[in-house]
């Protein structure tokens, strides 16, 4: 009456998993039964990456005058003592045991080192299961866990042990045991040993020897009663028409275990404890094990504590459960649970790495490596973060990424629209005193519908660079570029056409010359306009084939998102700067051919140097944007935009804004007349 063996195999492994020991040995008999064991225990443990660091195979002796088990079981404890196999499962069959016991008794008369094991038994195992066990010393045993097939108290069992008198039992049997247990002799027996008197009490013995409370076989031979005694009940019930056929005439018959058989198949009721009892289609006894906790004590008296069951019954998840804060350990352990590893747990942020030549169980930990993480223990490889995420620097954890653009509230940001308001202001002063001193010669001489065209797209350039502050939105990643363009190349386009002015009029005061006609506001507004409208057509192809939009780049930094506006078509915005370069290479080139000209007209100094700033800062912008990332690509943008236009605001009005205010005197007619002498 025994539950199948395989759950057994099952809730060991349960076990084992459950406290983490994947480095455990084995204690068999060497015999056919005990290689049984250590092969089907093999292939749970294998399947749930639970390695047997040992399988010690014992023979079992009754004498300790062989001198070879002695050494052989002396050896074998010392590497016990040593080994650093903290867990052991022991097939608790009868042969087993006993040489188990062999083996610690030796060990113990050697003086060799104690042996300090979690011993995990299986259901075979009871204290009680020889007569010498009544002079064992148990303390090895403290701490140990055993599967138990599992078993109530049934009701009067204590009280009927209470009242056993060998003289009053017809049983044979109980006289017998009464003898070995204390050591007696009836008085009808001829003997020199102490008679015994019957009054002996069962409680006195030790509980190594016999136990007062009712054991797992005990209950396992109790149902076994019960279930013949329904059987035969069922059978006599189905054989007779009346109920009244004679028990007795069935049981003298040889052939009635063979007609029971069937009804024992069959049975199914419920014992006195309430336990449900019947036999499954392998015709095996269809239930659970309890786990117990052995702890003992220095008298040889022990406690036997159900910490846990396994219920093969019990849907899945709950079918096996344990109370490890009621585990008392062995001692030597300090009440913590020991560990069965071949060697420590890696942590997170560590992956396993097998060891050459070595079980699977044994490994060495190495880093994950850079860019990846393990968040749990005992991890076989490292695994990337998601694209929002990046390892935290113990790379246990991945931390969320923050977003990287340039902000108002950075003060990187906040500093470029406090410089750029700061040239949109000062380009208002200059135009304003441009409009305030229009009709003085130097203001003149120098057209001032151009000039006017000049400052208000200057102006209007540095509050372009706004647009690219602040979290990329659809309409600013449109605007941003193809705005800067068109308004840059106006305002390159405005430098040209008074550069060219400058060397036409200069042309036209030569006699007979034919350059008159081209000399006027129509020339220079068409330069203007052309050159503009050829940069603003370059920009709408680009808005409708491929134009910009905001995207996420998760990969350029490692621990941010770069939130940007993806340009689209790249080449579109080359196209756009190479045509502003190409504007500003020939005002540039233009203008240094015209800088000795005479002084009443000639802007071409100052024109030159404008755009050798230009030049220079957009030489340098392309490198620079390129080998940066994220707000910084942003802040070079913005800076190359301010820097080349306070270049052209500088160079072109200030040196003009400075006589207009401070040396109001050299802007007259007379001033530039003698100048141009």
């Amino acid at each position: 009456m025994a539950p199948s063996e395989e759950h057994q195999y099952t809730g060991i492994v349960q076990l084992l998993l459950y406290f983490q020991w994947k480095w455990v040995g084995i204690f068999v008999t060497a015999d056919d039964k005990g290689e049984t064991f250590v092969k089907m225990l093999t292939r749970q443990l294998s399947r749930n990456d639970i390695c047997i660091a040992v399988a010690e195979r014992l023979v079992a002796h009754t004498f300790l005058s062989d001198l070879g088990m002695m050494e052989n079981y002396q050896n074998m404890a010392e590497s016990l003592s040593t080994r650093n196999v903290s867990v052991f499962v022991v097939n608790a069959d009868k042969n087993t045991m006993s040489g188990f016991q062999w083996l610690l008794l030796i060990g113990k008369m050697m003086n060799v080192s104690p042996i300090n094991k979690v011993w995990i038994m299986t259901a075979d195992w009871d204290f009680s299961s020889e007569p010498y066990h009544k002079d064992l010393d148990i303390k090895n045993f403290h701490g140990a866990l055993s599967f138990a097939i599992h078993s109530s108290e049934v009701k009067g069992f204590h009280h009927f042990l209470l009242n056993l008198n060998p003289y009053s039992e017809a049983d044979g049997f109980i006289r017998l045991f009464w003898q070995q247990a204390f050591g007696c002799q009836f008085l009808d027996m001829e003997t020199e040993e102490e008679s015994c008197t019957g009054k002996e009490k069962l409680e006195s013995l030790p509980g190594a020897f016999f136990e007062m409370q009712m054991t797992s076989q005990s209950y396992s031979i109790y149902n076994a009663v019960y279930a013949v005694a329904h059987a035969l009940h069922a059978m006599l019930a189905s054989r007779t028409e009346h109920g009244e056929m004679v028990l007795g005439k069935y049981l003298r018959s040889q052939k009635t275990h063979f007609q029971l058989q069937p009804f024992l198949r069959n049975i199914l009721f419920n014992n006195s404890v309430g336990d449900t009892l019947f036999f499954n289609e392998k015709h095996e006894l269809e239930g659970g094990f309890d786990i117990i906790n052995w702890v003992t004590f220095p008298n040889k008296s022990f406690l036997r504590v159900k910490v846990g069951k396994m219920d093969p019954l019990a849907p899945l998840g709950s079918d096996f459960s344990i109370d490890e804060k009621i585990i008392t350990w062995h001692q030597s352990f300090n009440q913590v649970v020991p560990l069965a590893l071949c060697n420590d747990h890696c942590h997170p942020g560590y992956s396993r790495q097998r060891k050459e030549g070595e079980p699977f169980c044994c490994y060495d930990c190495t880093p994950c490596p850079e860019g990846k993480i393990s968040n749990q223990t005992d991890m076989d490889d490292c695994f990337q973060c998601q694209e929002d995420q990046y390892p935290n620097r113990e790379r246990n954890e991945c931390i969320p990424k923050k977003e990287n653009f340039l902000s108002y509230e950075a003060p990187l940001g906040l500093s470029l629209a406090l410089l750029s308001l700061a040239f949109y202001a000062t380009t208002t002063l200059v135009f304003g005193i441009f409009i305030k001193y229009q009709n003085t010669p130097i203001v003149k001489a120098n057209n001032r519908n151009l000039t006017y065209t000049l400052l208000i797209s200057l102006q209007l350039c540095f509050l372009c660079s706004l647009l690219f502050i602040g979290r990329p939105q659809l309409l600013a990643c449109n605007l941003r570029q193809t705005a800067f363009g068109i308004i840059f190349s106006v305002a390159v386009s405005s430098v040209l056409a008074k550069t060219l002015t400058v060397v036409l009029a200069f042309m036209a005061t030569k006699p007979g010359s034919k350059m008159r006609k081209w000399v006027g506001k129509r020339f220079s507004t068409s330069i203007v306009l052309g050159c503009a409208s050829v940069q603003a057509s370059i920009c709408i192809i680009w808005l409708c084939t491929d134009p910009p939009f905001p995207d996420l780049d998760m990969h350029s930094l490692p621990e941010e998102v770069i939130v940007e506006c993806n340009e689209g078509s790249a080449n579109m915005l080359y196209y756009v700067l190479s045509y502003m370069g190409s504007l500003a290479l020939v005002s540039f080139i233009v203008a240094f051919f015209a800088r000795k000209l005479p002084d009443t007209f000639n802007e071409a100094k100052f024109i030159t140097f404008s755009m050798l700033v230009f030049c220079s800062v957009w030489l340098s912008f392309v490198p620079t944007y390129l080998s940066t990332k994220g707000k910084y690509t942003v802040a070079v943008e913005i800076f190359s935009i301010l820097a080349s236009s306070s270049g052209i605001l500088g160079c072109i009005f200030f040196p003009k804004c400075y006589i207009i205010v401070f040396k109001p005197e050299l802007n007259s007619k007379e001033q530039l007349k003698k100048r141009n002498k």
